[in-house]
């Protein structure tokens, strides 16, 4: 079965923003919380329906704390999708 790509943006009709990270050295994200982010991206671009990263925003935060400079990142992804997931709709992520 030939699979379908996704030729123009006209094809995308719901768009999921998946944001990894964290800017907020107040509440820095534990590493649990990291992979859950993650596996909410792999979900959207592996599962049914296939979506595609068709954007992203990188938003750097750099603060001084003491003498020292903390450098902290948040990529904010833009999941172009076909039709809304059912798994969306039903709030499973």
């Amino acid at each position: 079965m030939e699979q379908k790509h996704k030729e123009t943006m006209s094809d995308i009709h719901y768009v999921k923003l998946v944001p990894v990270g964290s800017i907020n050295p107040n509440n820095p994200i534990s590493d649990q919380s990291r992979e859950q982010q993650l596996e909410v991206l792999n979900r959207c671009i592996n599962d049914y329906p296939r979506g595609v990263i068709i954007g992203k925003d990188i938003t750097i935060g750099i603060y001084m704390i003491g003498e020292h400079e903390l450098t902290m990142e948040k990529v904010t992804y833009h999941v172009g999708f076909e039709r809304k997931p059912q798994w969306e709709k039903n709030n499973q992520i």
